[in-house]
């Protein structure tokens, strides 16, 4: 099992301080789990939602660094795991009624997108 591990070559791409609730990055994230590359920056497109833009981005930095890192052809490569984890909220506050302070918690997530090789995946089960 431990051989198993070591011999996945994959890349990720990592993206932190992101403007947003994790729980709307998972819509998409959900979305495009275990996809090929070729459908995962596409599919973001169509949906109407603020986060779909951020995600495809970190989708084909992925893709780089796969091609560009490791040799990898982007035709063979598909999303294995794609995390969203909350991170720490911009702390503001708004006046309220008779001099009080009122906090306002802005959050943050990071996303975490890994790609793999389709080959890697077979010669594993052979």
């Amino acid at each position: 099992m431990k051989n198993k591990e070591k011999s996945e070559v994959g890349a990720q791409a990592l993206a932190k301080n992101i403007r947003m609730s994790a729980t709307k990055v998972r819509r998409i994230i959900d979305r495009i789990q275990g996809c090929s590359y070729e459908e995962a920056p596409v599919s973001p497109e169509f949906m109407p939602h603020k986060a779909c833009y951020p995600v495809s981005k970190l989708v084909l930095s992925a893709a780089a660094n796969a091609s560009t890192n490791l040799g990898l052809s982007k035709s063979n490569l598909f999303i294995s795991e794609a995390r969203v984890d909350n991170s720490t909220y911009l702390k503001r506050f708004r006046p309220r009624a008779q001099g009080r302070g009122y906090p306002i918690r802005k959050p943050t997530c990071q996303i975490t997108i890994k790609l793999n090789s389709r080959l890697t995946r077979e010669r594993n089960k052979g």
